[in-house]
């Protein structure tokens, strides 16, 4: 048998196996845990690019859970969109672990280790289950496992208010999945099918029925925000603050991600493109509340002195670019915004790996602490430069690339304010980050007296490595962008086309 037919199972089973292994390891050794949530990430990762691969030169793959076909069965199946974010999801998780070793060691007591090893697994189980996945209940499933997977994580921290933070997050986390449940109920009352592929077709006669229109709006309430769209977001800010850094790199990159990854499932395979821009204005909807939440995340994270906090806005602000890529409906724009899932999951997951290193060695988030860091921790500091350079979208940067399309996809439907928006964004964007390097570069440095330069803070190469080879994608696909756009193109040609789910 052909091991290879059955990785689109195998890439959840897998890691799946090693969510109870785990803790028993880490009753003969806790440092064994660290090794085995490694080798369950890097097997996934492996069996994603072997699928990623295929699902290019092949094309979609649908694997039937048990034999059963679809609709009666449940269906996994992956074309070119969740190809593409899940190798995404993979990478960032593998790195976050490698990057992450010592500072779980220094943030998470010693005996949560196991626990904490095995809940990350299981939290990229349900990413990974959420997005392989073609049944429309089993997107809520495994949604589910990573938000409760996501609050355990959050609660490892020894951090005062990190109990508080998860709490937050299940209470309005639980809200979100109320929305979607009914959603999906409601969808399931008037069809009769949960696979995705076969509520595209029952749907199209049901266009003017005010149930599905409810369903549609109840999902849609509950993906805005688990994607943490401003002024949904409230529980990100904590979530992110008092979470393990290493938590919080993974979060920032994938979670939010994955939620705009099923909010574009549901509006182009799910749903058609004639439904949004006909009877109801449901584009106009998601552009009104892309466009507050980019400028008001920008602008709120400019008022912050706790840099995790002001990362944390950043994202709410990142996340509407993709929203509004979604919500323009053509080629361009979604190819702008399959390419910003990408592209931000670099560059926020790499901030957020700076932090966390500084963090290791001042233990302190407060920006006005960060002085002189910039002769204190070179590689670290010219490492945030570059990630912020990015994420503000000076050309060569990765950043720049996916802005780049977004605004073709602007011009392409017509939507000029929505230029306005991002252009306004990214000079608010270089304002906050600008801030943070003008401190790290021309503040402080000296010891207590003011009369030499402090000493050099530890930067070990099993943290800079990851964070360093983290930066040079956002440069060398920035100046190569060829191979990204072209996977973000094929995904979006084909989502906008519905021919992988229809």
């Amino acid at each position: 048998m052909n091991l290879a037919v059955n990785f689109p199972a195998l890439l959840v089973t897998v890691p799946l196996i090693f969510v109870p292994v785990i803790p028993l390891l880490g009753l003969i050794n806790r440092k064994i845990c660290w090794y085995a949530a490694v080798l369950a990430i890097t097997a996934s990762f492996a069996m994603i690019m072997t699928i990623l691969a295929k699902v290019s030169t092949e094309g979609p793959i649908s694997y039937h859970l048990g034999n059963w076909a679809p609709p009666i069965g449940i269906e996994y199946r992956i074309d070119m969109l969740n190809a593409f974010v899940l190798a995404v999801i993979s990478f960032i998780s593998l790195v976050s672990l490698l990057f992450g070793k010592e500072l779980v060691e220094k943030e998470v007591p010693e005996y949560k280790h196991p626990a904490f090893y095995s809940v990350f697994i299981l939290f990229v189980v349900g990413m990974t289950g959420m997005t392989v996945t073609g049944d429309l209940f089993n997107v809520y499933v495994f949604l589910e496992i990573t938000s409760l997977s996501g609050y355990a994580l959050i609660a490892t921290s020894k951090k005062r208010y990190a109990p508080m933070a998860s709490f937050n997050y299940l209470v309005i986390g639980t809200l979100a999945a109320t929305f979607i449940v009914l959603g999906i109920g409601y969808l399931y009352m008037v069809t009769g099918t949960l696979n995705m592929a076969d509520l595209a077709e029952r749907i199209k006669p049901l266009n003017g029925s005010s149930v599905v229109l409810t369903a549609y709006a109840l999902i849609l309430m509950g993906i805005l925000i688990k994607m943490a769209v401003f002024p949904l977001h409230l529980w990100l800010p904590d979530a992110y603050t008092y979470s393990p850094s290493a938590v919080s790199a993974a979060m920032a990159a994938t979670s939010t991600k994955v939620g705009a990854y099923v909010l574009i499932r549901l509006m182009f395979s799910v749903f058609d493109i004639e439904y949004h821009v006909g009877s109801v204005p449901i584009t106009g909807i998601i552009i009104f509340f892309a466009s507050l939440s980019i400028v008001m995340g920008s602008v709120i994270a400019i008022a912050q002195t706790n840099i995790k906090k002001m990362l944390a806005y950043s994202s709410v602000g990142q996340i509407g670019y993709i929203l509004l890529a979604a919500a323009m409906v053509n080629a361009e724009a979604l190819t702008g915004g399959v390419m910003h899932i990408f592209s931000h999951a670099l560059m926020k997951g790499g901030l957020f790996f700076v932090v966390g290193l500084i963090v290791y060695n001042i233990a302190s988030e407060r920006i006005s602490d960060f002085a002189g860091i910039g002769r204190r921790m070179p590689f670290t500091a010219a490492a945030f430069t570059i990630f912020s350079l990015s994420i503000i979208g000076i050309p060569l940067t990765v950043g720049f690339v996916s802005k780049w399309y977004l605004v073709l996809g602007a011009i392409s439907s017509g939507h000029w304010y929505a230029i306005g928006v991002i252009l306004l964004s990214s000079l608010l964007t270089a304002i906050y980050f600008g801030k943070v390097i003008f401190v790290m570069y021309f503040k402080g440095g000296h010891d207590d007296h003011g009369h030499a330069p402090a000493a050099k803070l530890s930067e070990p190469m099993g943290m800079v490595i990851p964070m360093a080879f983290v930066a040079f994608l956002c440069i060398y696909f920035g100046i190569f962008a060829t191979f990204p756009v072209e996977l973000a193109a094929k995904a979006a040609e084909a989502v906008l086309g519905g021919v992988t789910w229809k």
